[in-house]
């Protein structure tokens, strides 16, 4: 009861600066007569936001739907890479090198050649995003396996567990804090994925209606979008948080 009281007072506080920030822009930009395509006032803003707001929600659906099944695959693939090497160490090694590799390639550099091998559609958004996921994910989750108490194992190797059973009923469930950890910063890059692969090229979606923003010097709008991203970012990061605490009930006791 203490700490959900403590959360509410955080999440109260952070509110309650949020708004006086957003006051004080709003009293400079109209003091100093800051030009609209420079700096827009957030009333400014909220204004665009709706009186755009369906073309808006069109555009907000595609990058969500984008994030998301990314976000979602990438998911499958950990979990299928880490059920199939968790005990291989040789393959983990030979592996590990190339997660590193793909990291240290700038993903503004890949995006393009994703989207001349796929085309515009949502497909080359949603490769995107999983480049951009899998990688704290699956470091997180391998490391998970790695940490797994080795009488545990041994306890259900006495008992005549298989292989399959002793993934799923003992070593899963005991790297699930660790998967979660993982999960948490890799949901958090799936909108920006999403949005960078469109600023490419896309036939709807955030990332575009950002450039087409900012080609018109309508920076209001590009606001918009950009307040957009940032409460889906927040919005799926919430829901991570949210399955964790269902999944997890030992560590919802603790």
């Amino acid at each position: 009861m203490k700490k959900k009281m403590e959360n509410i007072g955080n999440n109260f506080l952070f509110v309650i600066t949020l708004v006086i920030l957003t006051g004080i822009v709003e009293i400079v930009v109209r003091v100093k007569e800051i030009p609209k395509y420079i700096l827009p006032a957030p009333s400014a803003v909220l204004k665009t936001m709706w009186e755009s707001k369906e073309i808006l929600w069109e555009h907000t659906l595609t990058t969500l739907f984008e994030a998301v099944f990314g976000f979602l695959l990438s998911v499958i693939l950990v979990f299928f890479i880490g059920a199939l090497i968790y005990d291989k160490k040789k393959i983990k090694s030979v592996l590990y090198p190339f997660l590193l590799i793909s990291q240290t390639i700038p993903l503004i550099a890949i995006a393009p050649i994703i989207m001349i091998w796929l085309g515009f559609g949502i497909m080359p958004k949603v490769i995107i995003v999983i480049t951009i996921c899998i990688f704290p994910m699956l470091v997180s989750f391998l490391d998970g396996l790695d940490s797994i108490d080795k009488e545990l194992i041994d306890l259900f190797k006495v008992m005549k567990a298989d292989k399959k059973t002793i993934f799923f009923k003992g070593i899963l469930p005991s790297s699930l804090n660790s998967f979660f950890a993982g999960a948490k910063i890799s949901v958090t890059y799936a909108v920006m994925g999403a949005v960078i692969g469109e600023w490419l090229g896309a036939r709807s979606g955030l990332g575009i209606y950002m450039t087409r923003a900012l080609s018109s010097f309508k920076t209001d709008a590009l606001f918009a979008a950009i307040l957009i991203v940032v409460v889906l970012s927040i919005l799926i990061f919430k829901v991570i948080e949210g399955l964790e605490y269902l999944i997890m009930p030992w560590k919802r006791r603790d």
